[in-house]
């Protein structure tokens, strides 16, 4: 699993509120405490309203609400996908608008790989 994917992953799993232990969350993520540990630290540096630290356990403080434009990876592959086949086609009446949206989503998600048109 990529860290993107599993970033996601954690921030839904601790939605919940409750004090998770590092050993816990590596358990139901199929990685290391270590692994888990430098995901804390990277969720607390960008802004996540992650509390802990190692040996005490971690819990997510804020009520944190995802806007429904958060998309998983295979999501994200499948609307590049699409739109890239509009884009490369002239004579599709969608063509303008897919490299638009194609730009954009390079412009704003980085980690889609998208080159832009």
């Amino acid at each position: 699993m990529k860290r993107d994917q599993r970033l996601y992953d954690l921030v839904q799993l601790m939605r919940d509120g409750k004090l998770r232990t590092a050993a816990e969350l590596a358990q139901v993520m199929g990685v290391s405490t270590r692994t888990i540990w430098r995901d804390m630290a990277i969720m607390a540096e960008t802004g996540l309203p992650v509390e802990g630290e190692r040996g005490m356990g971690y819990i997510l403080r804020a009520p944190l609400v995802l806007p429904p434009t958060v998309l998983t990876p295979e999501e994200l592959e499948a609307l590049v996908e699409a739109l890239s086949a509009m884009a490369d086609t002239p004579a599709h009446p969608r063509s303008k608008p897919a490299r638009s949206l194609l730009y954009k989503i390079a412009t704003l998600l980085p980690q889609a790989g998208v080159t832009p048109p």
